[in-house]
């Protein structure tokens, strides 16, 4: 298993087990680095927690890997907090996000490659790359819409991003 996601993995049971946050410790190059971070959860292939941040907003990824990993367990709206039960059925996986870049032309996406953030008036709308069932870049586009509330007819700014995903 890759250290960032042993690092998610046990914060999330520790989390859960024992109601403690754990000190990081015995950092990899990838932890010291400055990045926006999202740890998904899945049981049996099927979504059950996804939580992260667009850009950087802790000192370094492993900070961001610790906060978004209990948020992805016990906030993500879209799923009560995950049981004790749970923690055996649990796979983990994490994105580290690269910085944003505008895409004035949707050419320049791909749903394979690149996640897209679209934004409105302070609404912004994350999707990341490479999702089953998402082939196209309108798909990708209207999922964020719809997560941002921003309504089809609404002009939007676009983002891409890359991911490195660690399973």
């Amino acid at each position: 298993m890759h250290p960032l996601v042993k690092l998610a993995k046990d914060t999330i049971e520790g989390y859960i087990r024992d109601g403690k946050i754990p000190e990081p410790a015995g950092f990899t190059p990838e932890m010291e680095e400055r990045a926006g971070v999202f740890v998904s959860l899945k049981i049996g292939g099927m979504l059950r927690g996804c939580i992260g941040t667009f850009e950087p907003a802790r000192e370094n990824v492993a900070q961001e890997i610790v906060a978004n990993a209990i948020s992805s367990a016990t906030r993500d709206p879209r799923f009560p907090a995950v049981s004790h039960d749970e923690l055996k059925d649990l796979e983990y996986s994490v994105d580290v996000l690269s910085r944003p870049e505008p895409v004035t032309d949707i050419g320049g996406l791909d749903p394979k490659r690149y996640g897209v953030i679209v934004e409105s008036v302070g609404r912004r709308g994350l999707l990341l790359p490479d999702l089953e069932g998402v082939d196209t870049v309108a798909k990708q586009i209207e999922i964020c819409r719809a997560k941002a509330g921003i309504s089809a007819d609404e002009p939007v700014k676009l983002y891409r991003f890359e991911v490195k995903r660690y399973r």
